[in-house]
């Protein structure tokens, strides 16, 4: 361009620069208002003059001159601040400009300075020198006003805890389970709400009457090369106000989480959580739409200061959402990293949003790459159930022959891992699912049409219920007397059944498993029937048919009914203390155990055996069998005789 501006003949030029001075003149007379941009232009231009008419003059000092004193004039505004503790910004709008002009005359003479020659004048050269020192104080103060006009304007947003506050406790296999109502263990686990922060809210971190303050010193401070100085006073800041936001979320090294208890690694994910909705929807939206307010214009420098405020904190989550991915797994953790994946799942089109730039790339792929961890652990620990209880072994009986807390743990479990059946799915839908038990035959899939009971999850729960009745039948067999086996396998079935029938989970197991639980229920009954009374029942046989070893020595009916009386007491004795918590199941057994008055009955009526040798009557016999299962001994009532 100088080469192409030398081959134009002087004469031309000149009158070049009389046609654009006449412009500018027709221009500036049809403008009432000068813009500060404009100011600008004439003031350089006004330097420069002034220069080039110093160079004119014979003694070489007319311009420079006239540019020093303008020097000295900016240099006094700066350095009358240099020592004041007042900050500008805090001084009134006319000090402000006064003090952005001065700065502004000063680039405007170390600009057209620094295009002449230092080695020709040494009036220049020192002119110069004062204008870059003078230049410097004033880019330091301007500094301190920025950081002073941030902390003095943030504006704080405090959202509530909305969930991790809870006293509810999480879902854990404990033998502590035998003794709370079931109504205790199904409210043990709460589901962490997505919906507390569901969307993008803005609002304004700094107040907006001072973000015109900010963008003046970006603007004077990047026109004078300080770009830098100003982005790490502006980061700074900024990033302090973001750890302040999080400081509930202490940060954590992974060997840390790793060692961490279940209950406090529990209550910190809950921590975790929140601040991840928080912090990307809520702060990091409303960071980016203040970088982009008063760096928009610097195109990259705006999307490096973003990145730069928000790494550290971003960073931090997706740390201790990975170690969280690392640990063991433990059937218990599911639904908080079910919680964690469809958080993190749902942020995703924020995070693509905030982050689409380049600069910001290692950070968006970090959070993709966290995703695929969690759904990888949440897949395995979701397996482990199964496998935890298959493992689940016992050495002794279950007092009473009542609910399992295994029981009660799986089926509380699977009730409230539904909520997610969206989800797990979506997780499951990639395995090769096989929906054949190791163990127990599950029911012919062709009797099942509706579609959610043929979804992985439905596959998936039946196969867990399937290895929870293998589980309970080994147990079964530690009992001694076979009626409380099949006490104890009516009441854990019929507690599945209720589970099932009660809740959604009826659309994943379908009416067919219900029948076909029904119908064992119903053969565990039958066995717990013949088990308890036909020994019992034996004594009173009057037609002659065969009778067991145990009454051969019984053979009048008065020594019948005295042996009928001692095996009842026997089994009064026994089956008081059995549990039965389900009021319907314990009177439908009740029921059927009337049987046995009717054959006593019958066996009064027949043989006719005298008052005196008859202990019980037919009402006491029915009145000591409202006593069964009710899970405590209690003693025999008096007979009818006194």
């Amino acid at each position: 361009m100088a080469g192409y501006q030398s081959m134009i003949p002087i004469h031309e030029r000149e009158q070049h620069v009389i046609a654009a001075a006449h412009h500018i003149l027709k221009a500036l007379g049809a403008t009432k208002n000068l813009s500060d941009d404009m100011r600008k232009i004439l003031a350089d231009l006004d330097v420069h003059l002034s220069i080039m008419n110093g160079h004119n003059e014979s003694n070489g000092g007319g311009g420079i001159v006239e540019v020093e004193k303008r020097l000295k004039r900016a240099e006094i505004k700066v350095l009358s601040w240099d020592s004041s503790q007042t900050m500008i910004w805090d001084s009134g709008s006319r000090e402000v400009s006064e003090y952005l002009g001065a700065v502004v005359e000063i680039q405007t003479v170390k600009q057209s300075l620094g295009g002449l020659s230092l080695i020709e004048n040494g009036k220049v050269k020192e002119c110069l020198y004062r204008a870059n020192s003078v230049l410097q104080m004033a880019m330091s103060r301007l500094e301190e006003e920025l950081v002073h006009i941030l902390l003095q304007h943030k504006q704080y947003f405090e959202p509530e805890y909305t969930f991790f506050h809870s006293c509810q406790e999480d879902l854990v296999y404990d033998e502590s389970f035998v003794s709370l109502e079931d109504e205790s263990v199904e409210e043990t686990y709460q589901r962490v709400s997505s919906d507390d922060v569901s969307g993008e809210h803005i609002v304004d971190l700094v107040h907006p009457r001072v973000i015109p303050d900010l963008k003046s010193i970006a603007n004077v401070m990047f026109a004078s090369n300080y770009d830098q100085e100003f982005c790490e006073a502006f980061i700074g800041v900024r990033k302090d106000a973001l750890n302040v936001v999080i400081l509930a979320m202490e940060k954590f090294s992974i060997e840390d989480v790793l060692k961490m208890k279940w209950f406090t690694l529990s209550s910190e994910i809950k921590k975790w959580i929140w601040s991840m909705k928080i912090i990307i929807r809520v702060y990091l939206a409303s960071e980016k739409q203040l970088c982009n307010k008063i760096l928009g214009e610097f195109g990259s420098v705006c999307s490096f200061c973003f990145v730069e405020i928000a790494k550290a904190s971003l960073l931090s989550l997706l740390n201790f959402g990975e170690a969280v991915a690392m640990g063991s797994l433990r059937p218990e953790k599911l639904f908080h990293l079910l919680d964690m994946y469809e958080v993190l799942s749902d942020l995703l089109v924020d995070i693509d949003s905030l982050l689409f730039e380049e600069v910001s790339s290692y950070v968006r792929i970090e959070f993709h790459e966290l995703l695929r961890k969690l759904s990888h652990y949440a897949r395995a620990t979701f397996f482990e159930l199964r496998s935890a209880i298959v493992s689940d072994t016992s050495v002794k009986p279950l007092p009473r022959g009542g609910i399992h807390p295994l029981t009660r743990y799986v089926m509380n479990y699977i009730k409230a891992l539904i909520i997610y059946d969206h989800t797990i799915n979506m997780l499951l839908e990639d395995q090769d699912m096989d929906c054949s038990n190791p163990v127990t035959e599950l029911e012919n899939e062709q009797q099942v049409s509706s579609s959610i009971t043929s979804c992985a999850l439905a596959c998936q729960l039946r196969l867990i219920t399937s290895a929870l009745e293998c589980n309970l039948d080994n147990k079964s067999k530690l009992y001694k007397e076979d009626a409380l086996r099949y006490i104890f396998l009516m009441n854990n079935i019929h507690y599945m059944v209720q589970k099932v029938k009660n809740s959604d989970l009826r659309h994943f197991f379908g009416d067919e498993w219900i029948r076909k639980h029904n119908g064992k229920f119903q053969q565990h009954a039958t066995s717990y029937q013949r088990a308890t009374w036909s020994s019992v029942l034996s004594f009173l046989r009057v037609d002659g048919s065969p009778v067991s070893c145990s009454i051969l020595k019984a053979t009048t009916p008065k020594e019948r009914c005295k042996e009928f009386s001692i095996a009842f007491e026997e089994v009064y004795k026994n089956q008081t203390q059995w549990s039965i918590t389900d009021p319907q199941l314990q009177e439908d057994l009740r029921i059927a155990n009337l049987k046995v008055i009717h054959a006593y009955r019958s066996f009064l009526g027949i043989t006719r055996i005298s008052d005196k040798h008859i202990k019980y009557s037919v009402d006491d016999l029915e009145k000591l069998l409202l006593d069964f299962f009710e899970g405590s001994r209690r003693p025999l009532r008096n007979s009818h005789r006194r």
